[in-house]
């Protein structure tokens, strides 16, 4: 079995001893029940991997610390940078869908009310949705083995959350109407943009073709919009060898 992950943001380097925070204490030593001398593996969230064992605590059941052994900068990410353009659903369809576009390697997530959600958000909310997105995507990578936490947004308009990938050398709409299916990106960066359940209106598209958005279908099937940008991935990542 491989040894259970954790993420520290912070510097790390071989031969440090470092006291674990309260959360990663706690699964180690309450969920996971670890002891001393046991193999774990840290990554601090920007492409470094250590890996390290527990140090004996006497006398502590709250907290433990790990002594580095070897490791530095680790690659795990996708061949693509692929940006996704999310619009704002339930929940626990947007916790879903987060948790497995960030294990499959997207690079930035970015969540904005379209004309037919459902969900509005106020400031507070929103607050308190951006924190619990962080929390899902440190769990995806310490799970499939990111070094790399992406970058995760909630911006105040649709305007606003397409003009956040206009540098992506290939931008997608994803429609169920569309023409034409998604192209090989042949490297470089890619956006996706999903709509919510009800789909996007007229001025949506108008406004995502005036800044280089494409549409395109993926499959003859119309697709839920927390599944969409996972298939529409895949189907990239796979063209771009990924899988290979």
């Amino acid at each position: 079995m491989r040894a259970p992950r954790f993420f520290l943001p912070a510097a790390l380097a071989v031969g440090q001893t470092i006291v674990l925070p309260p959360e990663c204490s706690h699964h180690a030593l309450r969920v996971l029940r670890l002891r001393a001398h046991d193999a774990v593996t840290l990554f601090d969230g920007k492409g470094n991997e250590f890996e390290a064992f527990l140090l004996p605590e006497p006398g502590s059941a709250s907290y433990c610390r790990a002594s580095i052994t070897r490791g530095g900068p680790l690659e795990r990410e996708a061949r693509l940078r692929i940006t996704i353009v999310q619009a704002l659903s339930a929940q626990e369809k947007i916790d879903w869908f987060l948790e497995k576009t960030v294990e499959l390697g997207a690079d930035r997530i970015v969540l904005a009310a379209a004309a037919r959600s459902v969900v509005r958000l106020s400031a507070a909310r929103r607050q308190r949705r951006i924190e619990r997105c962080r929390e899902i995507a440190v769990a995806a990578c310490s799970q499939c083995g990111r070094n790399r936490l992406p970058v995760i947004e909630i911006v105040d308009d649709w305007a606003s959350a397409l003009g956040t990938a206009k540098n992506a050398a290939s931008r997608w709409l994803l429609e169920p109407g569309a023409p034409g299916g998604l192209k090989a990106a042949n490297g470089g960066a890619v956006a996706l943009v999903v709509g919510p359940e009800g789909g996007f209106d007229a001025e949506e598209i108008a406004l995502a073709h005036s800044l280089g958005y494409v549409s395109a279908r993926v499959g003859p099937r119309v697709l839920r919009t927390e599944t969409a940008a996972l298939t529409a991935m895949c189907a990239l990542l796979a063209l771009e060898g990924e899988y290979s």
